[in-house]
């Protein structure tokens, strides 16, 4: 097992992949730090002004953007053996196709908690220069540090979701595409219609939310609550994934 998490490890790191998703996501994470930032106490904005325990809470959930570019690189990381037409070979190097799905499941875990880091720095930082620009550097309070660790655990299992989703769907630009409109259209879409508005604090984007700090006023789970759905999820796609790995023909 150890030799197949560092050739997936090797796979990623020959790569150039992994380094503009790590600093698209840090782009994302700052540039939306900053606008928080920018916007916090004005009035319209509904954000709490800068300063207040509520907003650095909020400006440092902002770090769990970076769960989207978590995904797609789990995702990669397992439609490039069929891109490529690689999975053959790597089969057949380790034919328990089972053990290779795991490998990967665990080299993505592993390779996603430097990106966390790495976007929950930049996110620190901006926020801490644009706050304290504004007359209030945030501190590292407990609460603070607790809303940064769940927003780096939830990249961790969003990349493992994504390992999971690019098994089931083997083909990376529908798994991509299917993983951005599932989070940008249809949980959106879902969430602000009424009557199905109570399901989302049951989807990986509600148990994200509840995970970190929101603005949202309906009902979210606890936090730990959102934790543990969201690695249920992550368990989830883990296991569906390496079942259909196993069971289906290579092509």
């Amino acid at each position: 097992m150890d030799r197949l998490v560092r050739s997936e490890w090797t796979k990623l790191l020959t790569t150039r992949v992994w380094i503009g998703l790590v600093l698209g996501a840090c782009l994302l994470a700052g540039g939306f730090a900053a606008l928080l930032t920018a916007f916090a106490g004005n009035a319209g904005s509904g954000l709490p002004a800068v300063g207040t325990p509520q907003f650095e809470q909020l400006a440092f959930a902002v770090a769990a953007n970076g769960t989207v570019l978590a995904l797609v690189l789990g995702v990669i990381g397992m439609t490039q053996e069929y891109r490529h037409r690689t999975a053959t070979p790597t089969f057949l190097a380790s034919p328990h196709r089972g053990r290779v799905v795991v490998a990967k499941l665990i080299a993505y875990a592993l390779a996603a908690v430097p990106f966390a880091v790495a976007v929950c720095a930049v996110t620190v930082l901006v926020v801490a220069v644009y706050a304290g620009a504004r007359g209030a550097v945030p501190a590292l309070s407990a609460d603070n540090v607790a809303v940064l660790l769940r927003a780096a655990l939830a990249m961790v299992v969003y990349a493992v979701i994504g390992v999971g989703l690019g098994a089931l769907l083997r083909n990376q630009v529908g798994a991509i595409v299917g993983a951005l409109v599932y989070l940008y259209v249809i949980e959106p879409i879902i969430s602000s219609i009424p009557a199905t508005s109570g399901a989302y604090e049951w989807m990986p984007g509600g148990a994200l939310e509840a995970m970190t700090a929101t603005t949202r006023t309906t009902d979210l789970l606890a936090a730990w609550q959102g934790g543990l759905l969201l690695l249920g999820y992550g368990l989830l796609a883990a296991v569906v994934g390496t079942m259909l790995a196993v069971r289906r023909d290579v092509v």
